[in-house]
């Protein structure tokens, strides 16, 4: 559905856009592929990076911030699907900088979704995370706020023009910024700094993201929220899977930090489809009487919750070795 289509990518120079952007060049054939960012020095380098790939002469570098509506509305001209990706997902950041944070994850989702609309887009994705459901901390708070924005972006758009999903998922594995490029650093210092020796996550890494992401373009019908089947892991366990000859240091968890994540909460269980490989959370309201793909999948129990905890998929130490060493 990629072939001869222009897409756009928010926050396109970050691990998931980079990511996309490779697999959709190999795959397809599109018509343009937009990189959307604040960071001209990282658009350099990303061009540097893929210049002479299959399909390159179709990337358009674009620099703007979601926060300018004036420039998003450029930008999203003659574009077909855009892949909202841009956010501030530091979590200490986001306590320290709340304001910010909210500039870009709320009016930044509002903006995309309003010239989505003025713009005529097709379609829609955002990408959620964890930490949106039950959230404790500031960014996980912004971007359940811009979960719900996208979902009723529906209800403004009307029957016949964009359609808004979104994608939730867990944290990345080897992501700029993420715990485990971390532990790698600190292990060269001989000792691992852990927060909280029971913490659990949810581990996906970017080629399973891009894959999801791309799959729930052809199949949303505008409304859902799409959350993958991940498999969770102990972060003692990780720290083995990196060193494990390293000396542990537990330091207290930080402000904003749960010991286990959800993906979905136990007041979303009663909407919540389960199919193999992934859960669809529909929305409250039926967007113009929308059929969401129900056929091959079942309900879930009400008292399900969708928990790092108590999910029966669980990473060995050798497990996750091997997807670092992929990496």
């Amino acid at each position: 559905m990629f072939n001869d289509k222009t897409i756009l990518i928010t926050g396109g120079t970050g691990s998931f856009g980079k990511k996309c952007t490779e697999i959709i060049l190999k795959r397809y054939t599109p018509k343009r592929v937009i990189i959307f960012s604040r960071d001209e020095l990282k658009q350099y380098e990303m061009a540097q990076q893929f210049s002479g790939m299959q399909h390159s002469e179709c990337l358009r570098y674009f620099i703007g911030d979601v926060r300018d509506k004036e420039r998003l509305n450029r930008a999203f001209h003659n574009v077909d699907y855009v892949i909202h990706a841009a956010a501030l997902k530091q979590v200490p950041a986001a306590e320290y900088n709340p304001f910010e944070a909210v500039k870009t994850n709320i009016i930044g989702a509002q903006n995309v979704i309003n010239v989505a609309i003025d713009q005529g887009i097709k379609r829609v994705i955002a990408l959620s995370t964890d930490k949106a459901a039950n959230p404790v901390n500031l960014y996980g708070a912004t971007k359940l706020c811009s979960d719900k924005l996208f979902i009723a972006g529906n209800s403004y758009a009307g029957d016949d023009a964009a359609k808004f999903s979104i994608v939730r998922y867990g944290n990345v594995a080897g992501s700029r910024g993420s715990v485990i490029p971390f532990f790698i650093k600190c292990s060269k210092e001989g000792y691992l700094p852990i927060t909280d020796p029971g913490m659990t996550r949810f581990w996906i890494t970017l080629g399973h993201g891009v894959d999801f992401v791309l799959k729930c373009f052809e199949e949303m019908v505008g409304g859902e929220l799409f959350v993958p089947k991940l498999p969770s892991m102990n972060i003692v366990d990780l720290a083995k899977a990196i060193a494990p000859n390293c000396e542990i240091k537990i330091m207290g968890i930080r402000p904003g930090e749960k010991i286990h994540e959800v993906l979905i909460t136990k007041d979303d269980a009663r909407k919540t489809i389960e199919f193999d490989d992934y859960y669809l959370i529909q929305p409250d309201f039926n967007f113009w009487n929308r059929r969401f793909k129900t056929n091959s999948g079942k309900h879930v129990d009400t008292e399900f919750e969708y928990n790092s905890r108590d999910n029966p998929w669980q990473l060995s130490i050798d497990e996750m070795r091997s997807i670092i060493d992929s990496l």
